[in-house]
């Protein structure tokens, strides 16, 4: 039997980075922040992105096939509380945010961050209440140097 409190004190264990990942359907542009993230191959370079199914990032992930990651400084905490929000509760949460579109994807890449990723999807897994996205790196960029912002050093906890 599944000992519910140490299944979630166990997996809250595994370390995440916090990401602002842009997405985009024609031209509608939404963000989130993601932290079920990683990498998932060399060749083909594979990041694998897993995101809330009654989203509305979800549902425009999957009707364009493309996200895009800005990676985060570990002073971006107040910029990945802004991207928390559902966007039917908060309106344009980039109005206030520099970002600009990537030239692959057209998803919005927050300009302020340690860097980007641009994917492409070829996969997709749906089970649970997260699909997990594979996406093939078409392009990244780096705009300075800087220690990534992580989960475990906010007063967040997203798993378990």
């Amino acid at each position: 039997m599944l000992d519910e409190q140490a299944k979630k004190t166990i997996l809250r264990k595994i370390p995440h980075g916090l990401y602002i990942c842009g997405v985009k359907d024609g031209e509608e542009v939404n963000g989130f922040t993601a932290s079920w993230v990683m990498q998932g191959s060399f060749q083909p370079p594979l990041v694998v992105n897993c995101v809330k199914q009654d989203s509305k990032s979800h549902a425009m992930i999957k009707a364009s096939g493309v996200f895009a990651l800005s990676f985060l400084d570990e002073g971006q905490q107040d910029l990945a509380q802004k991207f928390f929000k559902p966007q039917r509760r908060v309106g344009n949460k980039f109005e206030d945010v520099e970002f600009y579109l990537g030239q692959e994807t057209g998803c919005p890449i927050i300009s302020d961050s340690l860097g980007y990723v641009e994917c492409k999807v070829v996969g997709a897994v749906e089970h649970g209440d997260h699909t997990v996205y594979v996406g093939e790196a078409i392009a990244a960029g780096v705009h300075r140097e800087g220690k990534p912002l992580l989960l475990e050093n906010t007063p967040w906890q997203y798993g378990g």
